[in-house]
Parts: structure tokens; C-alpha cells; sequence
């Protein structure tokens, strides 16, 4: 995977992921995303990264139109709008970004060999907190349990 800094929108897969968000219709866009975020939550064995990835940018783009969610301004994000979407993807997105971090994964692997697997999972951390706002318990163990 082409990465270049530890956004999560700042690799090739999930440029390339937003790039088929931009080509699809704008009310396919919330179930792609959907299928993305089901697709990692529902692995069971060793998560491919770019899988991974892909969830985690959909997990960001889910947690743009929360409250407190930061909006998704890079230029590798899409450039086409994501119409609002239905308030379970929250849950779902949780499920897909403590799938990812749960071995076995080879995102976060890949993170920590780099040196910077501390500061991207402070990054998904914050993903979690804005997305589990809403009612959505905290990981056990809370922001530690992303270390």
C-alpha cells in the first residue's frame, strides 16, 4: 500500500476508495459504504489491509456527518457529496474499526512496523469516540485498549 502520512484517506487504497464513491451514483454511495464497514466487521480471520483501510475510510466519512465529526476536507477524500446517512452505520463503523484493530490485522501491523502505529491508532481512537457518541459504549479499557 502507497502511503504517504497517517490520515485516513492518505494511502492509496483508500484514495482509490473514494475514487469509486466519485463514480458511483449518489444513492449507491451509502450502501457501498455499508457493504465496506460489513464487510471487515463481519471477518473473523487475518483482515487484509486494504480492507482495512477502505473501512477505516469509510468509518471517517461516517463520522463526518456526526456531531463533533470532523469533515472530510483532503484532497483524496471524494470530491462527490455523500448524501446523510442512516444513523445505524454508526454502530457498524465501530464494529469495522475494532475489527481492525483486533488481530489478526495487517493494518495496524503494518502501522507499527513504520513507527507510527501510536499516532494513526490515536487517530482511529478519535473515529471511535465521535461515532460511539451516540449511545455506543467505549471499548473496554477506553482509549487504551486502541494502544
Amino acid at each position: 500500500m502507497g502511503t504517504w502520512d497517517i490520515g485516513h484517506f492518505d494511502n492509496d487504497t483508500a484514495a482509490d476508495f473514494s475514487g469509486s464513491l466519485d463514480d458511483a451514483a449518489e444513492a449507491d454511495r451509502p450502501g457501498i459504504l455499508r457493504e465496506t464497514l460489513l464487510r471487515v466487521a463481519g471477518t473473523q480471520e487475518y483482515l487484509d489491509g486494504d480492507e482495512a483501510a477502505e473501512a477505516v475510510a469509510a468509518a471517517a466519512l461516517v463520522a463526518a456527518q456526526c456531531p463533533g465529526g470532523e469533515p472530510v476536507t483532503t484532497p483524496y477524500g471524494p470530491d462527490e457529496p455523500i448524501p446523510a446517512l442512516p444513523e445505524d452505520l454508526r454502530a457498524l463503523a465501530v464494529s469495522a474499526l475494532d475489527r481492525t484493530l483486533r488481530k489478526p490485522s495487517e493494518l495496524p501491523e503494518l502501522w507499527d512496523e513504520s513507527g507510527s502505529g501510536p499516532a494513526w491508532r490515536a487517530g482511529v481512537g478519535r473515529l471511535r469516540e465521535v461515532l460511539a457518541a451516540d449511545g455506543e459504549e467505549p471499548a473496554p479499557g477506553g482509549e487504551s485498549a486502541l494502544m
